[in-house]
């Protein structure tokens, strides 16, 4: 069973719907949405790179909400932002999914 058979067709809806609002912005690369484990739900990225980022990311967001916790307990991770000279990864963390961008941020300037 995939991931994207165990969520609800109107979250699957839902998601198709954000995933085409924030890929009409200049500069948008990819844009995927995932579980916490980082099976892939949705995304715009071919399967290799979908694949790839999905386990890099999920992993990266878990370690970064881990630390915020143990920084301070009453505390939870809410986004988390990394910037390279060629690429710029947003990830919006939920409680149940991740939402990944990847854009360019030299064109969005």
């Amino acid at each position: 069973m995939s991931a994207q058979e165990t969520v609800d067709p109107s979250t699957i809806a839902e998601m198709e719907e954000t995933i085409a609002r924030i890929s009409s912005h200049k500069g948008v690369e990819g844009v995927m949405i995932m579980d916490r484990r980082g099976a892939i739900i949705q995304s715009t990225l071919d399967d290799d790179q979908a694949k790839t980022h999905a386990a890099a990311l999920s992993d990266l967001t878990g370690k970064a909400s881990y630390i915020v916790g143990m920084l301070n307990q009453d505390d939870e991770l809410t986004f988390l932002r990394i910037r390279s000279k060629e690429r710029e990864i947003m990830i919006s963390p939920d409680k149940e999914f991740l939402l990944v961008v990847l854009q360019n941020p030299n064109l969005s300037e």
